[in-house]
């Protein structure tokens, strides 16, 4: 029978090579605790042909926290959104191992947009305006747009509050916490621009139709992938071929089926492709000019 724990916020001493450890960046340990155990516990018993016999949960409170983990090999196999995950291959030499296919989306983009009365029609325009972003953590909400925004030549400032205003050649940004506050506070002009995925764009809890009928797309970024399974470098390469095995074919197996939609509503893995490549690629390349820029 395998046994799976959440691990306190200290973990023991590493295991022998027997114990898989899946790792989550996560402000709700609970609730993802959830999501995660039945898959960890349909992997785990077709894995004992590679020596894997049990499983454990770990949680980090930010991406430092799991860099650590990984570095360390306390953590196996994380997953993440694609800006996180390629956070932790820059800073934790973390592998991709497979890609994410969510509610039937593996790939999406970023969309800004701005009232269609503001006068702003294109990124340049956004020099001396301001924008919502929702938080450091988002792929599609900060780690994307934040690196388009460097990759057209705008120089980013932090403001303390939407009601405060950027200097004139620069575009200010602030963090609205979800993506309904960003196309709210788009609205009501407290910021004169947003930014956020594809799929809350035709949400109408994110972005409410009556909202949205104010609203005017002024760019698109590239797609890129949705969500990675991410494993550590240095992961026996039995044990890495042997997950990526059994979640390939987890799609096509009935046992699978519930706990793949409770893993935040996974359809199916997928093979990271050339055109997925590429993306990540991107993303990777954006998130060190954001860095270099806000740090």
């Amino acid at each position: 029978m395998t046994v799976v724990s959440a691990a306190p916020a200290s973990p023991p001493p590493s295991d022998s090579g027997n114990v898989l450890v899946i790792g989550r960046i996560s402000d709700d340990p609970k609730a993802h605790y959830e999501q995660l155990k039945p898959l960890l516990d349909y992997v785990v018993p077709r894995m004992r042909d590679v020596g894997i016999t049990g499983g454990r949960i770990l949680m980090a409170r930010d991406a430092q926290q799991m860099t650590s983990y990984l570095r360390r090999g306390r953590v196996d196999w994380v997953t993440e959104t694609a800006g996180t995950a390629m956070q932790l291959q820059k800073r934790a030499g973390a592998k991709p191992l497979l890609l994410t296919e969510r509610g039937g989306v593996s790939r999406y983009h970023s969309v800004f947009f701005a009232r269609k009365d503001s006068g702003i029609d294109s990124l340049a325009d956004l020099k001396g305006r301001s924008i919502a972003f929702q938080s450091t953590a988002s792929t599609s909400s900060y780690i994307v747009p934040a690196s388009t925004l460097v990759e057209h030549g705008l120089h980013m400032e932090i403001l303390l509050s939407p009601m405060d205003r950027p200097t004139p050649d620069s575009v200010g940004y602030v963090f609205a916490r979800s993506e309904l506050n960003i196309a709210a506070w788009v609205h009501k002009r407290l910021v004169d621009a947003g930014v956020f995925s594809s799929l809350d764009w035709e949400d109408d809890r994110r972005m409410p139709a009556a909202f949205r009928s104010d609203m005017k797309v002024i760019y698109q970024t590239p797609d890129y992938p949705r969500a990675l399974e991410m494993v550590r470098g240095d992961l026996d390469p039995k044990v890495e071929a042997r997950l990526r095995e059994v979640l390939l074919q987890a799609a096509n197996d009935p046992d699978a089926r519930e706990a793949m939609a409770l893993f935040f509503r996974t359809t199916r893995f997928m093979p990271v492709d050339a055109v997925s490549q590429q993306g990540l690629d991107r993303l990777l390349d954006g998130a060190v000019r954001v860095r270099e820029q806000v740090e």
